[in-house]
């Protein structure tokens, strides 16, 4: 039980690892954390629409894509082409001390490779959730979300992310919540429902 605390306590730590590609972007901030939690959301509506795949299995992926990362820190992609890391190390590291290490090595490893039908569709995930943040950047005045889009796209594998991101790219992203109830902005409520007039028809 003690290595399962100490997990808990570890994967703890990504709420307090930033992701370091906004320093690039110049704003915004996001913990690795509130990156897994969306990309798993995201992940696990990629099933959905796919229909043959693992929901579970996508679902684990994406929650424990970036768990290394509470021992590696993030490396963006600048980083990454001066900086080596050994991810493979603090997988073994970790697997070692957990009863389901070997689950947890393969998810890791499958995650890694690409090649499942699954594994693609969390690598888009992961992808999607980056260009939602970009479009909340963009919306909010950034110029280099611009930029960044079309890199995050060509890396998209599936028929279905590709059409998802189109979409997201042309969605303002306040809409869901900031509606056309004028009258709720202005008054906290709703417009009153008009009275029928004695004798006319409902």
């Amino acid at each position: 039980m003690k290595n399962l605390a100490n997990f808990f306590f570890e994967v703890g730590m990504l709420k307090r690892t930033p992701r370091t590609g906004f320093q690039f972007l110049g704003s915004g901030a996001e913990s690795v954390a509130e990156h897994s939690f969306r990309t798993a959301i995201i992940g696990y509506t990629l099933a959905q629409l796919d229909g043959s795949a693992d929901v579970g299995k996508v679902l684990r992926l994406c929650l424990f894509h970036d768990i290394p990362e509470a021992r590696t820190g993030d490396l963006n992609y600048v980083n990454k082409k001066y900086v080596q890391v050994n991810e493979g190390r603090a997988v073994e590291d970790l697997a070692r001390t957990l009863p389901f290490g070997d689950e947890y090595r393969a998810t890791l490893q499958e995650f890694g490779e690409g090649v499942s039908q699954e594994a693609l569709l969390a690598h888009d995930a992961d992808q999607l959730e980056m260009i939602l943040a970009l479009k909340e950047y963009k919306d909010l005045g950034n110029r280099n979300a611009d930029a960044w889009y079309p890199f995050a796209l060509q890396r998209l594998k599936t028929a279905a992310a590709r059409q998802l991101a189109e979409t997201i790219w042309e969605t303002d992203s306040s809409r869901w919540w900031f509606d056309d109830d004028s009258q709720w902005w202005v008054n906290g409520k709703a417009a009153p429902k008009p009275v029928d007039e004695p004798g006319e028809k409902c």
